[in-house]
Parts: structure tokens; C-alpha cells; sequence
């Protein structure tokens, strides 16, 4: 039976990395709206109440059965979670007479297995404006700061116990968060830690033959991480019943469609090739808004996959490479989501299509995709490859599409690509592309003065694409790419870097 902790969601900006954390113990968890009915599953472990931006003092603050929970499984409060829990249990919770926000000094006043292998006066993370001014008598403080009387707290009085943390464990600030973390879970839930990509590999394997038996899945694959290991997940389990389409839209990297085709071809894929420029280099003619481009290739790429489609007889089933951040971003903590993110293609399908869906990776982040992806095989050429938008170089092309406007955009990507490469930055980095800038100006080459595109490079580190941070490149680098682009992309004559972080700036310009 899989183990699993839950992670009850009241709205924080940090209930990802608590998930994370979770996981990089290799236990299996997953992040529920607080208000989620009907928890109580086979094999659940433990609960955390993740931070709030919320006040528990707050006429609609969240609120869920503590007692209840804590009746059945050991439970972990965090921040919002530590003060709601301690509210319930009879203590006092009250404005800070300062918001306290930034590192602290955590002070251990009681041992306990939750600060098992933690030093004394380690440095925490607080992000809160209210504050816990009494505990009921039935709970014991475990630790303070300088400016913090209770910064954690536990109580003895159900069959399993409640803990409390004022801080914020989950945080990179936290320095010793995630052995605090791994100790509620190991220690205390009693997590056998046994969640790893080769046990997902084999048990979801396993599951995908259980469900989808001798019926026929097809599967849009754009040759990325994310829809590559889940075709492979599901090949493994079902072969040439896995009916892949890889559509070309005219839109990929230099020599990508020729490329992820062979790719596919070695790992053993069903996958046939469509190459559908034409369709879209006409129907994207004269259009310049960011939006409308999408739709556009949105709405072509599901034509054009549903034309396929019925050209396989017998089709029950649709693949799809759904990860986590994608689903937990279609929930909201205030109810069910009404909208769902637009690069869900299964969002736009046509409703005669009528197929259940197939989402192997649907509870993995991105960084566990890769990892299980090497455990099945996938090459490492695509386990690498940097994220890639879905519409493609269409938002990297800023204003207008014209064939000749992607020319020098995959050759100039190409060039900055192969570059990162050579010079050993392309894998320091979450996401690198060029742009192609509705610019032109004054140049000089030889005798000749030109007049020609400007094209901007772009390049992040990131840990999951939320926030992102403009990677610091070499200058000897810049040099080298900025001459090779410039000498060998006719058409273009200058080149820039984009030195913006997200936020305020988005990774992709449009």
C-alpha cells in the first residue's frame, strides 16, 4: 500500500516547497484545498497544514477539524496551520506588534524527536503578522526565538500528537527545515521512505496495464521532457497500442522535428510525423497579437490532431504529459478552479472526441519527471533539453510571422544553443532562447552599411519555473555568441542581453 502524506492547502505562496520537501525524502505526497472532503484514505500517514495569507482571527479565516485529524494521524502545523491549531486547541492568537518577516534564531527549549540531528540556535524563516500569545495547558513549547515566545509547540492529549511551527521549515532560509521535516515524517508519521523513481517506474507501469488493458491510446508528443517519459511510461505498459502524433508546426527549433523523430525512433516510440508548416505559416499571416497567435496554433493543432486521430480506428484513450505545478494550478483553496491553464490541450478537444484521459505523470514536478525518466530509459538528450514554450517560436518572434523571420530566429537559437553547449553553461540553466525583435538598425559590415534585426538572448535559473532569475553568463561568452550570430545569420546585425528576472518580467516575452 503506498504511503502518503497529505499537505492541506490554505493558500501559501510556499505550499509547493513544502511538497518538495516532502518528496525529496522519498515519501509520497500530495497538496489537497483545506477544504477537501473525504481524506481519510488507505495509507495516509500523516497531515501538514501548510501557511496562510489569511489572519485565524478573521471573521471567514479557513478553518478544518484539527482534533479530528489529529485523532487519526500525527499532524504539523505551519505557520497559519501552527496558530489555527493552537486557536483550536484553546490558545490565544493576536496581531504581532510587528509583522515579523525574515531569518530568526531558533531557540530549542525542549528535546524531541522532531529536532532530532538539529544544532541549537539554527537559523528559521518567519513570514507572519499575527502571533501565538498562550498555549492551553495540555501543550508543551519546544523552541523560541529572540522575538518569537512560541516558535514551536506540541501537544500529548490525543492518541497521536499535534506539533506547531511558527516558522517556515519548507523555505531554502530554514537551514535545517527539511531534517525537521523528514523527522515529522520518518519519526513520527513512521514513513518508511521507500517512494523512488524506480518504484513509481514499476508500480505505474503496472497500473497503466490494469487500466488501460488492449484498448488504443493516442498521445500529441512535442519531443519535451514531460510528454517523452510519459509515452514511455505508457509503451512500457501497453507497446504499439501507444499511437503517438508529432506535429510539425513550423515553429521548432533548427532541425528539431527531424531530430525527435529519430529520437523516438530509437527509444521504440509509435510516433508518426505531421508536417503541417504550411497550414500554420498561412493562417498566422499579418497577425501580431500575443494572444491571438496562440489561439491560432492552439486551434490548428487540435484540427489537425483530431484529423489523425480519426484516421486510427478504435482510439479509447488520450496520453497526455500533465504535471503537477499544472494541476495544482487548475485548484484553488476558495473552491474548484474555473478556468483551466490554456496549455492543457485536452481543455480544447473536441467533444465528439469523447476519450478518457491517460496522465502518468500527473503528481510529479518537473525535476522528478527527469529523474524517472532516466529510471525508464528516456535518452538524455531529451531528459536535458531546456523547457520549450508550446507555441513555439511564434512568441519568441515578436510582431509578425514571416517564414524568413523564423529562418533567422532558429538560426540565431541555433547558434547561442550550440554555444551554451560548447562553453559547458547550457545545463547550469533552467531556460535559454533567443528572441527576434520587431528592430532594425544601422550596421556597418565591410564597406556596407546594413540595416537589420535585432535579436535578444535570454537565459534563467530557476528550480521550477516560478520564479526565475537572469543567469549571470560569461562576457567572453557573450562576445563569442554575439560575433557568430552577427557573421552568420544574414539579417541580423545586432545582438542584446535580457538581464530581467521573473518576477516583475515573464521568462518568455510574449
Amino acid at each position: 500500500m503506498l504511503e502518503k502524506i497529505l499537505i492541506l492547502d490554505f493558500g501559501s505562496q510556499y505550499t509547493q516547497l513544502i511538497a518538495r520537501a516532502v518528496r525529496e525524502a522519498n515519501v509520497y505526497c500530495e497538496i489537497v484545498p483545506y477544504h477537501q472532503k473525504n481524506i481519510y484514505e488507505p495509507g495516509l500517514k500523516g497531515i501538514i497544514l501548510s501557511g496562510s495569507p489569511f489572519s485565524v482571527n478573521e471573521e471567514n479565516a479557513p478553518v478544518v477539524d484539527v482534533l479530528g485529524m489529529a485523532a487519526r494521524v500525527p499532524v504539523m502545523g505551519i505557520c497559519y496551520g501552527a496558530q489555527l491549531t493552537a486557536k483550536i486547541l484553546g490558545g490565544t492568537v493576536e496581531k504581532s506588534d510587528k509583522r515579523e518577516y525574515g531569518r530568526a534564531t531558533l531557540s530549542i527549549e525542549k528535546d524531541d524527536v522532531l529536532f532530532y540531528g538539529i544544532k541549537n540556535n539554527s537559523q528559521v524563516w518567519m513570514s507572519h503578522s499575527d502571533t501565538i500569545k498562550k498555549l492551553p495547558g495540555e501543550c508543551e513549547i519546544l523552541g523560541i526565538t529572540q522575538s518569537i515566545p512560541i516558535a514551536a509547540f506540541k501537544n500529548n492529549f490525543q492518541e497521536n500528537i499535534v506539533y506547531g511551527l511558527q516558522f517556515h521549515p519548507e523555505v531554502y532560509h530554514s537551514d535545517e527545515g527539511k531534517t525537521m521535516i523528514k523527522n515529522f515524517l520518518v519519526q513520527i508519521c513512521g514513513c518508511t521512505q521507500s517512494w523512488t523513481a524506480a518504484s513509481f517506474v514499476d508500480e505505474t507501469v503496472a497500473e497503466l496495464k490494469q487500466k488501460i488493458g488492449n484498448k488504443k491510446v493516442i498521445m500529441a508528443l512535442s519531443g519535451g521532457v514531460d510528454s517523452t517519459v510519459a509515452a514511455t511510461l505508457i509503451h512500457k505498459a501497453i507497446g504499439k497500442n501507444l499511437y503517438g502524433i508529432f506535429v510539425d508546426n513550423g515553429l521548432l527549433r533548427k532541425g528539431e522535428f527531424e531530430q525527435v523523430l529519430k529520437t523516438y525512433e530509437k527509444i521504440g516510440l509509435n510516433v508518426k510525423g505531421i508536417d503541417a508548416k504550411e497550414l500554420f505559416y498561412s493562417a498566422l499571416e499579418g497577425k501580431t497579437d500575443p494572444e491571438e497567435k496562440r489561439k491560432i496554433i492552439g486551434g490548428l493543432f487540435i484540427e489537425v490532431f483530431d484529423r489523425e486521430a480519426h484516421n486510427i480506428t478504435g482510439i479509447d484513450m488520450l496520453g497526455q504529459g500533465t504535471i503537477y505545478p499544472d494541476v495544482i494550478e487548475s485548484l484553488s483553496v476558495h473552491g474548484p478552479s474555473a478556468t483551466i491553464k490554456s496549455h492543457h490541450n485536452v481543455g480544447g478537444l473536441p467533444d465528439t472526441m469523447k476519450l478518457e484521459l491517460v496522465e502518468p505523470l500527473r503528481y510529479l514536478f518537473k525535476d522528478e519527471v527527469r529523474r524517472v525518466g532516466a529510471e525508464a530509459g528516456v535518452p538524455a538528450e531529451i531528459l536535458s533539453r531546456h523547457p520549450f514554450p508550446g507555441p513555439g517560436l511564434s512568441i519568441r518572434i515578436l510582431g509578425d510571422i514571416t517564414p524568413e523571420k523564423i529562418r533567422l530566429l532558429q538560426d540565431a537559437d541555433a547558434i547561442y544553443t550550440e554555444g551554451l553547449k560548447k562553453y559547458d553553461l547550457y545545463h547550469t540553466i533552467w531556460q535559454a532562447g533567443a528572441i527576434l525583435l520587431p528592430v532594425k538598425s544601422v550596421g556597418v559590415m565591410g564597406d556596407e552599411r546594413t540595416y537589420e534585426f535585432t535579436v535578444a538572448l535570454r537565459a534563467v535559473t530557476s528550480v521550477d519555473g516560478m520564479t526565475a532569475d537572469w543567469a549571470h553568463l560569461p562576457y567572453d561568452f557573450l562576445a563569442h555568441v554575439s560575433n557568430e550570430i552577427i557573421n552568420n545569420v544574414k539579417g541580423i546585425n545586432r545582438v542584446v542581453y535580457d538581464i530581467s528576472s521573473k518576477p516583475p518580467a515573464t521568462i518568455e516575452w510574449e
